[in-house]
């Protein structure tokens, strides 16, 4: 399965922003374990003075994206799992903001985060091996818009490759 076997009508045209972004031709699974190598890699390289900086007043250090990545992936995971077992809940929101300062993310190791990140990406992983084509393919609610499941999956891709983008731009320059 890949992005490419994806309809417009699997997701709200706002994760077009993450999704366009994920390599037409990369299939799933393979999809989340380059991504994983990418960030492992991507984060380590990052330097020590440069976790904590913000590039501007009220926005996230790098700790703090770091976070969010894997604070999103825990949720768009939960998404995934409803919507991949015919759940047709509406599922709610969240505030991504309101998660940042709870989480002290500053206060973790870069190890820390990595190690916390490994965690949640695995448990993906093996919840998207134990799906099928017919699971993945189950359309259900999320804030207010169809979203699938391999959509919720493909997202996450996107959404890293996103941040990432961001982080090399604006903090790392």
């Amino acid at each position: 399965m890949k992005v490419s076997d994806l309809k417009q009508t699997e997701h709200d045209s706002y994760y077009s922003n993450y999704i366009d972004k994920v390599p037409k031709d990369i299939a799933l699974i393979s999809g989340f374990k380059q991504g994983e190598n990418y960030i492992l890699n991507f984060f380590k390289s990052i330097p020590e003075d440069k976790l904590n900086y913000r590039y501007a007043e009220g926005k996230w250090s790098v700790k703090e994206v770091l976070q969010h990545i894997i604070d999103t992936e825990r949720i768009f995971m939960y998404r995934c799992f409803r919507i991949a077992r015919h759940d047709k809940t509406d599922l709610m929101g969240y505030k991504q903001d309101d998660y940042i300062t709870p989480s002290g993310a500053d206060k973790k190791s870069i190890e820390n985060l990595l190690e916390e990140y490994k965690a949640v990406r695995l448990n993906f992983i093996v919840l998207l091996k134990s799906f099928t084509d017919k699971d993945l393919k189950s359309i259900g609610k999320a804030n207010g818009t169809d979203l699938s499941a391999r959509a919720a999956a493909f997202i996450i891709l996107g959404h890293e490759i996103h941040h990432t983008n961001i982080i090399r731009e604006r903090y790392l320059d």
